[in-house]
């Protein structure tokens, strides 16, 4: 049974520092490429970052340069370690796995975690 939990979520200043992390049970991070999204109150789910399979990844641009996804095979995580951050990062964070079509379509992720809630103020 496929599994994912995120933590790492949390309360920080403008220009602050979170690592998100997403402990997956059920399948190896390596076999499924997996994402991170986030949604703010109001808004649609957004999907910030991707790594697939193939160990490539794949950034929103307004994250790119500020986030960075990554894959820890022997702790069976994914992470996402976010950086410079802004009042608008400001959302519930969503770790997801297993692909089936366009990378940002919320929909074509088979699994999701529970969510972590990260608040950037001003």
């Amino acid at each position: 049974q496929v599994q994912l939990v995120e933590s790492g979520g949390g309360s920080v200043p403008t220009g602050g520092s979170l690592r998100l992390s997403c402990a997956a049970s059920g399948y190896s991070v390596g076999s499924k490429t997996m994402a991170w999204f986030r949604q703010a109150p109001g808004k649609e789910r957004e999907g910030l970052a991707v790594a697939f399979t193939n160990t490539g990844t794949s950034y929103r641009d307004s994250v790119k340069g500020r986030f960075t996804i990554s894959k820890d095979n022997t702790n069976n995580t994914l992470d996402l370690q976010m950086a410079s951050l802004k009042p608008e990062d400001t959302a519930m964070y969503y770790c997801a796995a297993d692909l089936r079509g366009l990378r940002w379509f919320f929909p074509n992720y088979r699994y999701w975690g529970q969510g972590v809630q990260v608040t950037v103020s001003s």
